[in-house]
């Protein structure tokens, strides 16, 4: 049921407005003033504020700078006199959704309520749809602001449309498949499918089948015929994870298959035709894996038309903290836990630290302090190898020489603002922090 607010300092006409609403089945709220209808907002998920313009204290045109201020999306219907219709005029400019007059007619109160709750809908179904097409997109989940991911983000957008081939590296954790689908949901080929295999995770013959496909009887357990991989894209993408661990035999026939633009499947001697881009990705050095004889020089030419080298998180610590807040908050929604905040000893420790598994072990570091954890996450909840780093920064040690702990503070905010799309309440939540904070902060980073 959509909650409304009503903000009201007449106790009577507040009494009005709520057994109206009620006797129409909505779910109501209310608030004798702005100061304590701003606290309701910053822990409940509200559709409509009802709000009348003349109030002790804040006023009600106050009230609605202050809430568009923390939500540009928010519904604020305006009750004013007759002769004040002016202010209510005023008020329909600074973004409120509509205004009624006293004395009002009930139908039509109800009839405007019912519309902003729709409206409502609309904005949530929509704020969900981005929010979607986001996860697709593989963006999304690229979180932080380093130069280095922002060079990675710019050569997806560069090379997402042509049909070029690409080969991702990086080492291990630093989320080369997630680029691989940001490159595929990028491309005109987005509503095709995206096929990931990895090519060090499978025996010889068993790979060459789930590549190329194989016939009935070709080998024992080929008790059907089989489409491979790349036939099986039909127009989409392939995603060679861990190129680098391929058998050399197997590295021919995929040269060949690249070449050629067609496959023959294991038992057959008949090519098949297949339309496919091919994206992979490797956490070995390539160049020196063909010097050294384990990887063919012509298929790694063929591969690297566009490289994009993706940053261990050791070179990007300004984004351990909009990763271990992005983490959290991913955890406390699967676990459905209540957000939850690290301390700045705890912070220090994850500054300090060199990631030898990147933003890998990076998630799986947060998920398990959030569970071991009780209402704050401290070093005492990290591993001890990590948890040795705890402490204060010295000047000499800052992870980042040129960013101070409030300059990470606000880039967090302004990661998660973005991630909610300047929903305030939401990033409040996420934050772990009240509304209004949430808005000195945001006030003070204007000013500064």
């Amino acid at each position: 049921m959509k909650k409304v607010l009503i903000v009201e300092d007449e106790e009577l006409m507040r009494s009005i407005l709520r057994r109206l609403l009620e006797s129409e089945g909505f779910d109501v709220l209310t608030a004798d003033s702005a100061e304590t209808a701003l606290e309701i907002l910053a822990t409940t998920d509200v559709a409509v504020t009802i709000t009348d313009i003349k109030m002790p204290g804040m006023d009600g045109i106050e009230f609605l700078d202050t809430i568009k201020t923390l939500d540009e999306e928010a519904l604020v219907i305006i009750i004013t006199a007759f002769s004040s219709v002016d202010s209510a005029v005023a008020a329909l400019r600074k973004g409120a959704y509509d205004y009624v007059t006293k004395p009002f007619v009930n139908e039509e109160l109800i009839t405007t309520v019912k519309n902003a709750i729709a409206q409502h809908r609309l904005f949530r179904e929509n704020r969900a749809l981005r929010r979607e097409l986001d996860r697709h997109s593989g963006f999304s989940e690229m979180i932080g602001r380093s130069d280095g991911l922002n060079r990675v983000r710019s050569l997806i957008e560069k090379v997402a449309d042509s049909d070029s081939t690409v080969l991702i590296s990086g080492e291990s954790g630093t989320g080369k498949e997630l680029v691989a689908r940001a490159i595929h949901f990028q491309s005109p080929r987005a509503d095709k499918t995206f096929l990931a295999i990895n090519c060090g995770a499978l025996p010889e013959t068993l790979l060459e089948s789930e590549l190329f496909g194989h016939t009935k009887g070709s080998f024992t357990g080929a008790v059907a015929e089989k489409k491979g991989l790349l036939a099986s894209a039909d127009g989409g993408t392939i995603f060679l994870d861990e190129v680098g661990e391929m058998p050399v035999p197997l590295q021919v026939k995929l040269l060949r298959a690249l070449q050629e633009r067609e496959v023959v499947p294991v038992g057959s001697v008949r090519p098949e035709p297949f339309d496919a881009r091919i994206v992979a990705a490797t956490n070995r050095d390539l160049e020196a894996e063909v010097a050294a004889g384990n990887f063919r020089e012509d298929l790694f030419y063929r591969l690297n038309v566009i490289e994009i080298a993706l940053p261990p998180l050791r070179e990007r610590t300004g984004d351990i903290p909009l990763l271990a807040q992005h983490f959290l908050a991913k955890t406390a929604r699967e676990q459905g836990r209540v957000h939850k905040p690290i301390s700045e000893t705890a912070m220090n420790a994850l500054l300090r630290y060199r990631w030898p598994g990147n933003v890998r072990e990076l998630q799986n570091v947060i998920e398990r302090a959030f569970i071991l954890s009780e209402d704050q996450i401290t070093e005492l909840d990290l591993p001890d190898k990590i948890a040795a780093g705890a402490g204060t920064l010295g000047a000499n040690s800052k992870p980042h020489a040129a960013m101070s702990l409030d300059e990470v503070e606000r880039r967090h905010i302004a990661d998660v603002m973005m991630r909610s799309e300047n929903d305030k309440v939401l990033a409040a939540k996420t934050l772990g922090i009240d509304l209004s904070t949430l808005y000195r902060k945001l006030k003070r980073y204007e000013e500064s």
